[in-house]
């Protein structure tokens, strides 16, 4: 009996630890991984094959991104590539297709699609960097995040100069990713239309007429369009039914951006040397920067949106390069340190600004075109009233006693090393010169007088720690 009542208690234990096993396994299922021991799944193994790229832009995402379009109708053919660049290729496709529609009637469109995988343009940081439209959408370490916003710039760029109706360009249609759609400036079966570099010039007139049109255009941007192109060149702009059109935007800022004067100085350098290649003669690029940035123009009586008037006011107004006076001012206009206040002045300029010496280019502001005319010279010393009143607190606490101790040994060798001899041989006065025989009083006044130029002279001192960053540049440029 015994015996029996053993083996039960033997079969009650054993169902107990079963059903605690099911409860264990129960609770911590979850944590158990059998990918690696699963028959009918196999291990996922990432294979580059999904990042491979055909002409450096065409990777299975940005098919897929094509392929969107064409299903959402704004696509319908896509055709080989039509130009390639440091930043994109440029392709052509039709629009799509809508119901009894005749497809001679489609319209031809350009796509252009940014290198994501393989970049070689990666100057991009110093044209997003200051812009106040994409102040929360910066991201330098992601590249293609990077490429979207890019996309995304030159697609706003590309709307707001085609809704100016100012300055002739692409319309653009639509951007997706790193995809950009707009319009193709075609001359006729699939070809695309000459850029300015390939145009064939009919005659010294009509060179003269592109050059003064792009001038005008200039302005026009910056005035209307409230944009600098940034990379303004005879490759960027392209002639499209006897006109000008200008493209690729992806870089242009605003006039706000701390290095827009910078970037328009650049854009009239490059205009400038182009045309004169051609051998017209051209104007010089300091008065081209002054009549882009004026508000207001002397004796101009004509629309201020019409590229046409602008032309004709510039080959009127602005006197032609003469000599080597107008080349070597153009240099100096190209190594200037331009600045839009003085919170744009750097520290290493702060000596030279207190001292008066500094070019804050006074004559290139609006309302000051009499000063180009007139061939003045180009550096304007600044007013002592404008210097900064921050006296420099800390450095005279510092300075103070050095400056006197050094005072003080300076008059202690002087009168030891003063002449005992010194005496005059006037027979009216015959009291002896030198520091060391001078009665209290003159001494007192005279270490005073010292004092006070000292003190003048640390009100337009460089701070110390100003010093040591400046020293660190040059050091660092060299």
């Amino acid at each position: 009996m015994s015996l029996d009542e053993d083996f039960d208690k033997l079969r009650l234990n054993s169902q107990y630890s079963e059903h605690g096993d099911i409860r264990l396994l129960e609770k911590h299922e979850h944590k158990i991984k059998t990918d690696e021991i699963s028959i009918s799944r196999g291990k996922t193994t990432k294979d580059k094959a999904n990042r491979a790229t055909v002409e450096n832009v065409l990777d299975p995402r940005t098919m897929g991104f094509l392929r969107g379009l064409m299903n959402r109708g704004v696509l319908s053919d896509f055709n080989g590539c039509l130009s390639t660049g440091k930043e994109a290729n440029v392709y052509h496709a039709f629009s799509g297709l809508k119901e009894g529609m005749d497809s001679s009637l489609r319209r031809e469109y350009a796509i252009k699609i940014y290198k994501t995988s393989i970049l070689v343009f990666k100057d991009r940081e110093r044209y997003v960097d200051g812009e106040f439209r994409f102040r929360k959408s910066r991201s330098q370490h992601n590249p293609r995040k990077m490429i979207k916003i890019w996309a995304e710039k030159e697609f706003r760029n590309l709307r707001r100069i085609y809704q100016s109706d100012v300055v002739p360009g692409p319309e653009p249609i639509e951007v997706r990713n790193n995809v950009l759609v707009m319009e193709f400036l075609s001359r006729g079966n699939g070809f695309a239309s000459p850029k300015l570099r390939d145009y064939p010039y009919k005659d010294r007139d009509d060179i003269y007429h592109y050059y003064y049109t792009m001038i005008a255009y200039i302005r026009l941007l910056y005035q209307i369009c409230r944009l600098v192109h940034a990379d303004l060149s005879e490759y960027n702009a392209i002639v499209h039914n006897e006109k000008l059109y200008i493209i690729d935007v992806s870089q242009s800022v605003e006039p706000e951006h701390p290095m827009s004067l910078d970037f328009l100085r650049m854009d009239i350098k490059n205009i400038n040397l182009y045309f004169e290649k051609l051998g017209i003669d051209v104007f010089p690029e300091r008065l081209i920067f002054q009549f882009v940035i004026s508000e207001e123009l002397e004796s101009f009586g004509g629309d201020y949106r019409s590229s046409d008037d602008l032309s004709l006011y510039v080959s009127k107004t602005l006197p032609v390069k003469s000599g080597s006076k107008d080349s070597e001012e153009d240099e100096v206009f190209r190594s200037l340190y331009l600045i839009r206040n003085l919170g744009g002045l750097e520290e290493r300029d702060f000596e030279r600004f207190t001292d008066g010496k500094f070019d804050l280019l006074k004559s290139l502001i609006a309302h000051d075109n009499e000063k180009n005319y007139k061939d003045e010279e180009i550096g304007e010393n600044i007013p002592d009233g404008d210097v900064s009143a921050g006296d420099d607190s800390e450095e005279d606490e510092e300075d103070g006693h050095t400056s006197l101790d050094s005072e003080d040994e300076q008059d202690e060798s002087d009168d030891e090393s003063a002449n005992d001899s010194d005496y005059t041989d006037d027979d009216d006065s015959k009291k002896p010169k030198g520091k060391k025989f001078e009665n209290k009083e003159d001494k007192k006044q005279r270490k005073q007088e010292t004092k006070d130029a000292k003190r003048e002279k640390r009100k337009t001192k460089v701070k110390k720690h100003i010093k040591k960053k400046m020293l660190k540049k040059t050091k660092s440029k060299k």
